[in-house]
């Protein structure tokens, strides 16, 4: 059984696309064609284009109800670390961030370590954190696909407030289980694969002592999502949405998307019995 209160979502991960000049146009589109009160959607736009998404989604009937999230954030609240942003100038400005993505462990050669910190200073400031973990490919292939992804979420909240209290406020914590080798390369993970993991993920959550034993928390898939493909995650009933790269630049590509996921939304209300 899947329990009621874990929502579906939607997070769009713009990367290093658009401009301040043309974001919001493009999140305000998005939202008028992914209009689904069953399914929760955040938009992740550069660091720049962060005023301009909230400023337009706030001014549209149809995007009051989407969520701003920023792309990263540093582990220090301040401090001599040029280019960089911290959790209190995410202020007002985005609500969600995505903490840990592959690029940034890859490109920036971040460790469990300093996701750890992210992770902390995000939620000191009252975001909502979707921490992502995923193994490479010779990892899997390797047969340690499942001993990394544990590894990873017990070294990155290690330490961090898991109080009912925390819990209660609302989703604090989502995790995307993304395997770096689908990300780009055209190849992509199948269903049960991310069921799988999910599983794992949920273990070592439970281990650490999350509230309900890691089940409230929602797992989505992020590896090259497309709406040709997410139907075959979104069947798997331990995976809660998606988080999607290249295909959140595309207004068709997000529609098809959340429309598949508010299906399941639904599904999974009708199937949840009462109390």
């Amino acid at each position: 059984m899947i329990p009621a209160m874990r929502p579906v979502i939607v997070a769009g991960n713009w990367k290093m696309h658009t401009t301040p000049h043309d974001a919001g146009e493009l999140a305000v589109t998005i939202a008028r064609r992914t209009h689904e009160p069953d399914v929760v959607r955040v938009l992740c736009p550069p660091y720049v284009c962060l005023a301009p998404v909230r400023d337009a989604l706030a001014a549209d009937p149809a995007g009051q109800d989407v969520g701003v999230g920023a792309q990263n954030v540093h582990d220090h609240l301040a401090g001599a670390y040029t280019g960089e942003v911290s959790a209190p100038m995410l202020r007002g400005l985005a609500t969600w961030v995505i903490v840990g993505h592959s690029e940034r462990r890859r490109d920036a050669h971040e460790t469990d370590e300093h996701i750890n910190a992210k992770v902390r200073r995000a939620l000191e400031e009252g975001l909502r954190v979707i921490l992502c973990v995923g193994e490479q490919l010779d990892e899997r292939e390797d047969g340690h696909a499942e001993t990394v992804v544990d590894r990873q979420i017990r070294r990155d909240l290690e330490g961090v407030e898991l109080s009912h209290q925390r819990a209660a406020e609302g989703t604090w914590l989502t995790v995307a289980y993304e395997p770096v080798w689908a990300i780009g390369t055209g190849r992509t993970a199948r269903g049960d694969d991310a069921a799988r993991m999910a599983g794992t993920i949920r273990a070592a959550l439970g281990d650490l002592g999350l509230p309900g034993g890691g089940d409230l928390t929602p797992v989505l898939y992020g590896g090259s999502v497309t709406s040709a493909s997410i139907d075959e995650f979104l069947a798997e009933p331990s995976i809660d949405g998606a988080l999607v790269g290249g295909a959140s630049l595309k207004p068709d590509e997000m529609a098809g998307i959340v429309a598949r996921a508010a299906l399941t939304a639904r599904a999974r209300r009708e199937a949840t019995p009462p109390g």
